[in-house]
């Protein structure tokens, strides 16, 4: 009878939390809703740069690269009209960047969206954004940084998007960022995509299987509360952050683990936590023991020195599509489903 009840409650929660044991080494799968996957680009394919965040100005150069690097794929390119415009510290006001924004997703000819920066200003245009044409020909967003919150919206709106490079983010020498580049181009193009990260002694050992989500610490903390905030219940966070404090970064942290965000995560994976400040007084730990500590009361898997977010080495993720993340101390894979 104990037997048969035990066996009932494993099967309880495994129907209510989509969590099922695979082997002795707690190896997990994670069952959630499965995204709408936009269709891979092909030659021909036409991709629209637009700027829906901060201000680019004197970056005619990096755009010109960007779209002189998709045209070498057999791409064709077309820039939004507003890009270049300012308005203070946005690329022109929030009504020219949502008109970009909104006429690259309506239009059935594009293929994908290519944020051309991020900075601070997406947040001011999500509520306008209509999904009605988009959701008849839907199509890959492509960003980090500030654009976690249209890669937030666009999640709870059942699609895939590209955590990926930007053209600011390109180098004159495209040599110094070959990996960014090129598993942008595996993303987009539809090619399997890897890693193998560099171990760290740090790591929470455990492998899971699950769907990635998440982006910019401060963007997915500033989204609580509101209806672009993600469910991160069955699925692995991705996380990183450029040029905060760490008494603020375990203050996100605190922040979102009350808010319940990790209480039914699968796993963590830590990326770039890039120029840190440095406050008078020390925090008197590494950024990952902050991190560790912040989530101790969890036993899900957490792997570190993922190489994406505000770095030169910033490698393309899918961001709402399964991975399977085995974390050893020796190093960590990452290998995202087909």
């Amino acid at each position: 009878m104990i037997k048969n009840t035990c066996l009932l409650c494993l099967f309880c929660l495994v129907f209510f939390f989509g969590k099922t044991t695979l082997s002795a080494q707690e190896a997990l799968t994670y069952k959630t809703q499965v995204l709408i996957q936009p269709p891979y680009l092909k030659a021909g394919d036409t991709v629209a740069i637009v700027a829906p965040s901060g201000i680019l100005k004197n970056r005619l150069g990096e755009v010109q690269q960007a779209t002189d690097l998709l045209k070498s794929w057999g791409l064709n390119v077309v820039v939004g009209k507003h890009v270049f415009n300012q308005n203070n510290h946005f690329a022109g006001t929030d009504a020219e960047r949502y008109e970009d924004f909104q006429q690259a997703m309506d239009d059935p000819t594009i293929s994908a969206i290519w944020c051309a920066r991020g900075g601070y200003g997406t947040v001011r245009i999500l509520d306008k954004l209509n999904f009605s044409k988009f959701r008849e020909n839907p199509k890959w967003l492509i960003g980090y940084s500030d654009i976690t919150a249209l890669h937030n919206q666009f999640h709870n709106e059942g699609f895939e998007s590209i955590h990926a490079l930007m053209c600011t983010s390109l180098t004159k020498n495209l040599k110094d960022m070959k990996d960014s580049i090129s598993t942008f181009k595996k993303a987009i193009f539809g090619e399997p995509i890897s890693y193998t990260l560099k171990g760290s002694d740090y790591n929470r050992t455990g492998t899971v299987t699950a769907p990635l989500v998440g982006g910019n610490l401060t963007m997915l903390h500033t989204m609580l509360g509101s209806k672009t905030s993600i469910d991160t219940s069955g699925k692995i966070l991705f996380i990183e952050e450029i040029g905060e404090y760490k008494y603020h970064i375990d203050r996100m942290l605190q922040s979102l683990k009350r808010a319940g965000y990790f209480d039914n995560c699968a796993g963590v994976l830590v990326g770039d936590m890039s120029k840190l400040r440095k406050n008078t007084t020390l925090w008197g730990t590494s950024i990952e023991q902050l991190i560790l500590d912040a989530l101790a009361e969890y036993n899900f898997p957490i792997a570190f020195n993922m190489p994406a977010g505000h770095e030169t080495d910033n490698r393309a993720m899918i961001l709402g599509r399964t991975i399977e993340m085995t974390v050893e101390k020796d190093n960590t894979t990452v290998v995202f489903e087909p």
